[in-house]
């Protein structure tokens, strides 16, 4: 049963609103522990974190932002030099183009199916799955608006802010009808515990919590997304993802590592410092503890 505080009070939403820009610029730190207590329904506990959506939230003010190499693996150019210094170049979706202007795309050029992102951000792309059919001109607009904008001033995670605003285009994994099944692996302080598996995205989009070893883990259902009807199946190369994950993340006190697996063959997809920047409303709050457990960052923590 998902949890009762999904339930959104409009009103209060409405008031609350107009004020949202001159509180961030007066305290970061008040606007976010108004943020997490407006969507969770908690106080949020900065000088003790408990919960795990509590450490996200301090993870996310006063350790991110300080760390550049956080920000050059939330970046989606820059962590491709990342994955290729630890030796994981095969694992790159190929790209297409890096562009600093929407203008500068030579659309004749591509296939029929791609995929455009920003590189400063965590959710602005658009899937084309035919060319033909692409609104190029609203697509220039919405780019337009995405590149002036300073996403990590927008949300709050301000490790996205050093990243540079640019276009990136990357071919289209899988057949071009389904989207390929994704596996987002969260590694706390070196150890991946736990994941969700994304399956019929662009159709009927499901999100399956499990614990590393495949079990259910429904508690941590959130913000009440639907699970698969059917527990996805395990991929044969899920012990190498883990892997993976668990290399990539090491210097990290947390990240969520997301791969695709297309074919047999294992590709990166992005890593996620602060999900949803970390105000997740978990359908068992005693899942928050329980998570808040496997995440020290103890050595963070001002004295």
């Amino acid at each position: 049963m998902p949890n009762p505080n999904l339930k959104e009070n409009k009103l209060k939403r409405f008031f609350a609103v107009p004020f949202r820009g001159i509180v961030k610029a007066i305290s970061p730190t008040l606007y976010v522990k108004m943020q997490y207590r407006y969507i969770t329904h908690h106080p949020c506990n900065l000088k003790n974190p408990i919960r795990y959506t509590e450490k996200l939230q301090y993870l996310r003010l006063y350790v991110y932002p300080k760390d550049p190499l956080v920000s050059q693996c939330a970046g989606r150019v820059s962590v491709r030099e990342y994955l290729k210094k630890l030796g994981h170049e095969d694992l790159l979706v190929p790209i297409l183009g890096i562009y600093d202007r929407f203008e500068d795309i030579d659309f004749s050029a591509l296939p029929k199916r791609f995929v455009i992102k920003t590189t400063h951000s965590s959710q602005w792309n658009m899937l084309v799955r035919d060319k033909d059919a692409f609104d190029i001109e609203k697509a220039r607009k919405q780019f337009a608006k995405w590149l002036k904008k300073d996403y990590g001033k927008f949300t709050m995670e301000r490790h996205y802010s050093p990243i540079k605003p640019q276009i990136i285009i990357e071919e289209f994994l899988g057949d071009g009808i389904t989207l390929p099944t994704e596996y987002k692996i969260h590694v706390f302080n070196g150890k991946a515990k736990n994941l969700y598996v994304v399956t019929g995205r662009g159709t009927d989009i499901r999100y399956t919590q499990l614990y590393i070893d495949w079990t259910p883990f429904d508690g941590s259902q959130f913000n009440g997304w639907k699970k698969a009807d059917v527990c996805p199946p395990r991929p044969e190369n899920f012990d190498e993802m883990v892997t993976i994950a668990e290399e990539i993340s090491k210097p990290f006190p947390f990240v969520r590592a997301d791969f695709y697996c297309v074919d047999g063959k294992i590709y990166f997809s992005e890593m996620t410092f602060t999900p949803a920047k970390g105000t997740l409303i978990l359908d068992d709050d005693q899942t928050d503890f329980e998570m808040g457990e496997w995440l020290d960052i103890s050595p963070y923590l001002k004295k």
